[in-house]
């Protein structure tokens, strides 16, 4: 391709694979109810983990050799793993939006020295706004914490900021509408994400999910809402008509869109996955740590080679992947 431009990266069904999911950590600060259990983790070993260089390495020939213009960091929680503003400032220099996802625990010492290393964008993953309901659903009473942190992430000029918000029906779907509230108030923006089968202790069902479009009904009977064009992201946008804002749905089992899926994942140990439901993973440690970035290339692409059609949450042939949440990277 002329001009400098890379070639672009597509998977067996056509789909042009942009974005980069990085976790630096499976270590987090929380015990979230759907992401880990309390106690039993085997967490990996320091020497494991794949180093910055190395993380550096992966993001430099996604981005130079196929074109991806996403980078995302997620853990477990990222901000646990220490020097994490070095390595932003080593990814910022790629040239991609470069993004992170945090459950803003530790956000309120860190925020400023992360937007100043060059990150562009920060999503917040918070479950509820009330304090018991938080502990039960995190097994941590760090509430208060995390609205310091949204706080000191809009005081260091993050814009956009955005909540992460699952909700589990029974549990914390009466908070809809709250969440709207407090995301006009504050200025920041809502993201409402279906509760998905990733679960440490196998709770999920199809009767737990919250449907993106209730959600929408929910918040548009008390804030009127209408629908926006939006881009190859996956949240459906809606802006409020009042003009404070806006809310977005992601509707990963209602409406899989797993047919304009541009993602591919790499664990905090180098383990390349296409899916965040996928069985099979693609060890990149030999290319890394033994091969030229060629060798490297050529290991993403073969990966990338064997994406499937989608995810099947819900079909009869629908297998939970082997590992939780925390384990594979958010």
């Amino acid at each position: 391709m002329g001009d400098g431009v890379p070639p672009s990266l597509t998977d067996p069904f056509g789909r042009v694979v942009r974005d980069l999911r990085i976790s630096v950590t499976d270590r987090c600060n929380l015990r979230c109810t759907y992401c880990m259990p309390e106690q039993g983790m085997d967490w990996l070993d320091r020497d494991e983990l794949l180093g910055f260089d190395e993380i550096e390495r992966v993001a430099r020939v996604c981005v130079e050799r196929f074109g991806f213009t996403g980078i995302r960091l997620t853990g477990g929680e990222p901000t646990v793993r220490h020097g994490l503003e070095e390595l932003i400032a080593s990814l910022a220099t790629l040239g991609a939006d470069l993004a992170l996802t945090t459950n803003g625990v530790t956000l309120a010492k860190h925020a400023a020295g992360l937007r100043a290393a060059g990150l562009n964008r920060l999503n917040i993953s918070l479950d509820s706004l009330r304090r018991e309901r938080f502990l039960a659903m995190t097994r941590r009473d760090e509430l208060g914490r995390v609205l310091e942190g949204i706080d000191a992430a809009l005081a260091a000029g993050f814009s956009p900021v955005k909540l992460n918000v699952v909700l589990i029906r029974g549990v914390n779907d009466d908070e809809a509408v709250d969440f709207a509230a407090f995301g006009r108030e504050k200025g920041v923006g809502v993201r409402f994400i279906e509760f998905m089968p990733l679960d440490a202790d196998g709770g999920w069902s199809a009767d737990s999910v919250v449907a993106s479009d209730d959600v929408i009904a929910a918040i548009g009977a008390v804030f009127p809402l209408e629908e926006v064009a939006h881009g190859p992201e996956p949240a459906q946008r809606y802006r409020f008509l009042d003009g404070t804002g806006d809310i977005g749905v992601i509707p990963s089992v209602t409406k899989p869109f797993c047919g304009s899926c541009d993602r591919v994942r790499i664990t905090a140990e180098g383990a390349f996955r296409t899916c965040l439901f996928a069985n099979d993973e693609h060890d990149l440690k030999p290319a890394l740590r033994h091969g030229t970035d060629d060798d490297l290339a050529a290991a993403i692409a073969a990966a990338v080679g064997t994406k499937w059609a989608g995810h099947s949450i819900g079909q009869i042939g629908f297998t939970r992947p082997p590992r939780t949440m925390s384990q594979i990277g958010g």
